[in-house]
């Protein structure tokens, strides 16, 4: 089964409620071939903005998959999804994204509770005895009102890493908006400190859930708690207030697929909700952030959350974190939920490499 170059992770929901809906009735019909152009084109206005076209080949850079994957045909006008329709699709990704994993990373997966909010439990099979006392904590990515992480970012980082993986099902927005995932999330945290050594203990997500990851970690500091041995911030940002470059220039899906210029407006009003886009729990650049673990930050050339994956981590440099940055070439946004790509399985390598070397210190 060729698993997803024409299903795009539904962290698309990301970027997708950025701007107001638009009746699917005025949506403009999809850009045709013989409109497409044929050569680039460049004017700077007085303020600035640029108003470009620019003929992109395929970087030959990428395995047959990756190329694949992006020379599928997405149309660059579609008709809006309802959030019901977001969900329900969400939920139809990861259902098919766990089988697939699970085809090439033999697991467990357990549903339950943790400090009272519901958590999947992924353990890799056979689990490493060595690591038992250690365990990954997965905050799922899905732009904050959907789940597309909690089985593409936890069975195979589970598997790679060999071990333990709590997912956490966080109260989603725009029914809770923030703090509620933030506070779902550190009290799941608090829970396994009852269990695990803090240093025995990784937070890590994407999208969504990198955003989260980085808002736990200047709550935790808030509040006094002890930090976990490392981070993974896997394509997210930390500024609600401001955006960055790469989501003027692509979408989710790289250069294909619908894409609005940015609004001036902060970003996912629908999770932010009544909060100051400047908070420094909501928008981690404007933290003290002296004193975070370690972190790992993940991303790609064609990311829309690029330039908030490399603004954040340069707040984690300035503030003298240990961080490292990886950026793939040519792919779009979350390529590593993708089992048929082989840059997501170097890529959930690459991260569970970083856990492992900071867990064992």
């Amino acid at each position: 089964m060729n698993f997803s170059p024409n299903r795009t992770p539904c962290c698309a929901a990301l970027f997708a409620l950025l701007l107001p809906p638009v009746l699917a009735a005025q949506q403009p019909a999809p850009t045709a071939a013989a409109q497409a152009p044929d050569r680039d084109t460049s004017y700077i206005d007085a303020q600035g903005t640029a108003h470009v076209t620019r003929v992109v080949p395929l970087p030959q850079t990428l395995s047959p998959e990756a190329q694949h994957y992006l020379a599928r045909p997405i149309p660059d006008e579609e008709p809006p999804q309802t959030l019901a329709e977001r969900r329900a699709s969400t939920d139809a990704y990861t259902a098919r994204a766990r089988v697939e994993w699970s085809k090439i990373c033999s697991n467990q997966i357990v549903e339950t509770k943790m400090a009272g909010v519901p958590v999947r439990i992924v353990t890799p099979d056979p689990q490493p005895e060595e690591n038992r006392d250690m365990v990954l904590l997965n905050l799922h990515g899905g732009g904050f009102n959907s789940d597309s992480g909690s089985y593409t970012e936890s069975i195979p980082i589970a598997s790679y890493a060999g071990i333990k993986v709590v997912a956490v099902l966080y109260r989603l927005a725009p029914e809770h908006p923030f703090p509620a995932a933030v506070d779902d999330s550190v009290a799941v945290y608090k829970e396994l400190l009852k269990t695990y050594a803090p240093s025995h203990v990784v937070i890590y997500g994407t999208s969504a859930g990198a955003i989260l990851t980085a808002e736990v970690a200047v709550k935790l500091k808030m509040l006094g708690l002890p930090m976990p041995a490392a981070m993974g911030i896997f394509s997210g940002f930390g500024d609600f207030a401001r955006r960055g470059d790469s989501a003027a220039l692509f979408s989710l899906r790289g250069l294909s697929g619908h894409l609005d210029p940015p609004a001036s407006a902060p970003q996912l009003p629908y999770y932010i909700g009544d909060t100051d886009p400047k908070d420094p729990v909501l928008s981690p650049v404007y933290a003290d952030l002296h004193g975070l673990p370690p972190a790992l930050f993940v991303s790609a050339t064609r990311d829309a959350l690029l330039s908030g994956t490399v603004n954040l981590e340069r707040a984690y440099l300035h503030a003298g974190v240990d961080a490292h940055l990886i950026v793939f070439d040519g792919l779009p946004h979350a390529f590593w939920y993708d089992p048929a790509l082989p840059e997501a399985i170097e890529a959930n390598h690459f991260m569970a490499d970083f856990f492992l070397k900071h867990l064992q210190h």
